[in-house]
């Protein structure tokens, strides 16, 4: 296998990440320094980063039902309440997939395979989430064209690929853009407040009646759903 996916299978990052080690010239391969992202390795090998053995190692894959207030980081150097604060004490070192800002509230991916982590993040894959989102008032259908073709923001263009409602002031809107703080900064662009935004749907995976602060390990059927997902094009639609 190449090197790149390798390292991403160990745990230390993803592949784009495996990258950068092997272009700064911190990867060796059986003693030998390797700056060639073709470099091919088997499991028998000796891979050291930054002189330190690299192994696989048996994967975790949890779901997080984020509660409002805590931050989506290992640490934080004021002391505020973080995801990891309620991660059970025993488990291996988990990279969080993606994050959902202090405010917001719903579903996030934890991890040591940096494999699916770049299948869920890298853009090409366009992996869907879902959101149900509270606004400050009623959400006006005028402006389902402009969510369709999308506001500009500093990033460039960011769009809802459907955007569907279910009250007055509540919307149901699906992504698979990834840009930061999207849902509200687009709603902000339109002239809403974004009062309460859950995440309820991170491609195929769904909370299944997970409690707020709650955790659970993914099921095998939905690793393989994640680990089979392939680079897609897709439609932008919308309807209220």
């Amino acid at each position: 296998m190449r090197l790149n996916r390798f390292l991403a299978l160990s745990g230390i990052s993803s592949r784009r990440g495996a990258e950068e080690y092997i272009r700064e010239g911190r990867v060796t391969v059986n003693g030998e320094l390797i700056t060639s992202l073709a470099t091919q390795v088997v499991f028998a090998d000796t891979v050291k980063v930054d002189g330190r053995i690299v192994t696989t190692q048996e994967f975790v894959y949890l779901l997080l039902n984020k509660p409002e207030g805590f931050l989506t980081t290992v640490s934080d150097e004021r002391s505020r309440k973080t995801i990891y604060d309620l991660l059970p004490a025993d488990l291996p070192s988990l990279a969080h997939v993606g994050r959902l800002d202090k405010e917001s509230e719903g579903l996030l991916l934890l991890t040591n395979d940096g494999d699916l982590a770049f299948r869920i993040t890298h853009p090409k894959f366009k992996l869907e989430k879902e959101y149900l989102v509270t606004l400050d008032r009623e959400f006006d259908v005028e402006d389902l064209p402009k969510t369709k073709k999308g506001v500009y923001l500093a990033e460039g263009r960011a769009r809802f690929d459907l955007i569907a409602k279910i009250n007055a002031r509540q919307v149901r809107v699906v992504l698979t853009q990834g840009l930061k703080r999207q849902v509200r900064r687009v709603f902000a662009a339109l002239g809403y407040k974004v009062k309460r935004l859950q995440r309820v749907r991170i491609g195929p995976i769904t909370d299944r009646g997970l409690r707020s602060g709650g955790v659970r390990s993914l099921s095998q059927a939905e690793v393989n759903l994640l680990k089979n997902l392939r680079s897609r094009k897709v439609r932008c639609g919308g309807r209220v």
